[in-house]
């Protein structure tokens, strides 16, 4: 049975050291690393050695038992939080680890958000038992106040293989179909074993275990609690499917997918297909090579089989998250990052090999999101924070032997409309013709742009409706305030008109980008900034001082939740002003206070007019964008300014509207 189980954990609480403990005492290495020893067999880049750290997802396989277990190492400080969301696409079962001196930290609270977001079974392990200042019972106290009352402590259980009382009227509560037997005392402990590791893989039940990854206590009964409680299903019989989950480039340059087997059977010299379809056909290539990996080592193999990780050579544009095979469903991701940096070198590096540099690297990782803003002439990067970019400025120099800085990291602005409007471009330079009417409204919040096709066929053919919905969807779109990318828009295609003779290639797209730009010169455009979603625990004399900072922030919060001695503050606050707010939070209360700050997606800036100063962009100057449509007369193509574009239409839309 394969099965593949993922490590997280806030950093510092002990994972990578927990994984080579696993690994360990599955004999899957012969002597057990350490990350400040800086020989852990998973942290095994020189980077994550130099800082002591895990940065990138690596992969162990290891055998218990009667199960083949894949375990995924991921990141833990949180600039890296991107990488380790693109590895919880292909678990199984995960595992957070929990420090017992520190207890449930920020980043944990984030962790479990995303595996609950993704409905992944979880277990728990308080690790550092034997550490001064370890508290497992306060920890496990605070694990059921701040994340969930869900959580049972099972190390009793996992050692004795008996169900205690308390545990199965614990389960009662829970599960009404137990109470039966709990009240009757019917039930061998085989099948209360057996519902509460259903319940378990429902995320009804969330395991906890105790010890010490680093002096090997509790590691050999967490082993027997997973494999008693994680069971899988693959089925290798169906037509293969499977969804990638990294990109890397071996020494060779080689680009390489790492692929988790949803179903069926995969050998070298297969045809696989990937992508979006377009005009009903997906892209597909054929895997040259089938690699397994452990660590950075690899063994090639001629077939893999439904449940397995491994990594494919051949595809050439699979993209992290993309479905491959018979599986077929958008790339899903909870967090983005909120800042940008600008990339800079100087002479002799050449910006089309820089730029190439980047485009690699985007593969592996596509939040950088690299963009060359012609306008400014600069190269920019979009990051989570200011250790990523450290990370990075390392990677290329060791890596590609380039020395490049990054400047100050600034905020990701973005833009949206705040009412409808209708569109119109046209596109009709000597021996070229297309027209395009779109309507633009207010989208979902952090539904990006989305497109909705209400043109009739007997206006335009299918093939150029589905070609409008391409170019709307191809590539970022920039606002007319900053030129920041266009959000939360859903465009409907509402007709269009092309000739039998001269419509060509391009002439579409160049018609769509008229009539996006004609409809924001008419909207009402908004600026929008990133927040946080934050939480704030502290001493009750520091609160008022708290709420204070948070109301200068221009940021808003709940009725705080008061104890004893402590207080909790929920809210939501802009991204600028608050960025930096938790070493403040730390100097203040002298490390006892704790800061929880994730991801609010985008609402209207506090201070646009200030940024739309700052950015001072040019609509009327922007290379990629003009609003103007092109049309004919007398075989002379000339430009009809947005504001008149309208009456000079070959087709009204009046009706439509």
């Amino acid at each position: 049975m394969f099965k593949t189980i993922g490590l997280l954990a806030h950093v510092d609480a002990g994972k990578t050291t927990f994984a080579e403990a696993l690994l360990y005492h599955t004999q899957t290495i012969r002597s057990r690393g350490r990350v400040d020893h800086r020989d852990a067999f998973l942290d095994s880049h020189e980077i994550e050695k130099a800082r002591g750290i895990t940065v990138f997802a690596d992969q162990a396989e290891m055998r218990y038992g009667a199960s083949t277990y894949f375990l995924l190492d991921t990141p833990g400080h949180v600039d890296f939080s991107a990488e380790m969301e693109r590895a919880l696409q292909v678990l199984d079962y995960a595992v957070i680890i929990v420090s017992a001196v520190e207890g449930v930290e920020g980043h944990t609270e984030t962790v479990w958000q995303l595996l609950r977001a993704y409905g992944i079974p979880t277990f728990f392990f308080i690790n550092k038992t034997d550490r001064t200042g370890a508290d497992p019972d306060r920890v496990l106290e605070d694990i059921r106040s701040e994340l969930s009352g869900d959580v049972l402590e099972l190390s009793g259980w996992a050692e004795s293989g008996q169900w205690e009382d308390t545990h199965k009227a614990w389960l009662s509560e829970r599960e009404e179909a137990l109470l039966e037997s709990y009240l009757d005392g019917s039930g061998s402990d085989e099948e209360w074993d057996t519902q509460l590791a259903r319940l378990v893989q429902e995320g009804r039940v969330f395991p906890c275990l105790q010890g010490s990854a680093l002096l090997d206590i509790g590691i050999d009964t967490f082993l027997s609690t997973l494999e008693r409680l994680t069971h899988t299903t693959y089925d290798p019989m169906l037509p293969f499917a499977g969804r990638v989950y990294k990109i890397r480039h071996d020494e060779q340059g080689t680009r390489v997918t790492f692929i988790k087997a949803l179903q069926g059977e995969l050998r070298v010299r297969d045809e696989m297909a990937y992508g979006p379809e377009k005009e009903g056909v997906r892209r597909t290539e054929k895997v040259t090579g089938l690699r397994k990996y452990n660590g950075q080592r690899f063994v090639p193999t001629d077939q893999v089989s439904a449940g397995e990780l491994f990594a494919v050579t051949g595809l050439t544009e699979a993209g992290s998250g993309e479905a491959v095979g018979a599986l077929n469903d958008p790339i899903r991701t909870e967090l983005t990052p909120t800042l940008q940096s600008k990339v800079q070198f100087e002479p002799p590096l050449h910006l089309k090999e820089v730029l190439r540099v980047f485009r690699l690297l985007d593969a592996e990782d596509p939040t950088l999101g690299t963009r060359w803003n012609e306008a400014l002439q600069e190269l920019h990067i979009h990051v989570m924070g200011k250790i990523q970019l450290e990370i990075l400025q390392q990677v290329l120099r060791e890596r590609f032997q380039m020395n490049i800085t990054f400047g100050t990291p600034e905020i990701l602005y973005k833009e949206t409309i705040a009412a409808p409007v209708v569109g119109c471009g046209h596109f009709e330079p000597l021996g070229h013709y297309a027209e395009v009417h779109l309507r633009l409204e207010p989208g979902e919040q952090g539904s990006g742009v989305t497109f909705v096709n209400a043109c009739h066929a007997d206006d335009l053919s299918v093939g150029y409706q589905n070609l409008i919905g391409q170019h709307v969807l191809e590539r970022e779109h920039h606002g007319l305030l900053t030129g920041s990318p266009l959000t939360d828009v859903r465009v409907t295609l509402l007709t269009g008109r092309s000739h039998n003779k001269h419509t060509s290639g391009g002439d579409f797209r160049e018609a769509t980008h008229r009539a996006l730009r004609q409809a924001l010169e008419q909207a009402e455009n908004v600026l929008l900034e990133p927040v946080y979603q934050f939480k704030i625990k502290v001493g009750l004399k520091q609160l008022g001082k708290v709420l204070t900072d948070i109301q200068q922030a221009h940021g808003r919060f709940d009725p705080p939740e008061t104890a004893a001695e402590t207080a909790v503050i929920t809210g939501i606050v802009p991204v600028a002003t608050f960025m930096d707010y938790g070493v403040e939070l730390a100097s203040m209360t002298h490390g006892k206070g704790a800061i929880t700050l994730k991801s609010g997606g985008y609402e209207p800036c506090h201070q646009a007019e200030i940024v739309i100063e700052r950015k001072n962009y040019n609509k009327d100057a922007d290379p990629a964008y003009t609003s103007a449509s092109i049309f004919c007369a007398k075989g002379q193509a000339y430009s009809v300014p947005w504001e008149e574009a309208r009456s000079y239409m070959h087709v009204s839309t009046d009706h439509l509207q």
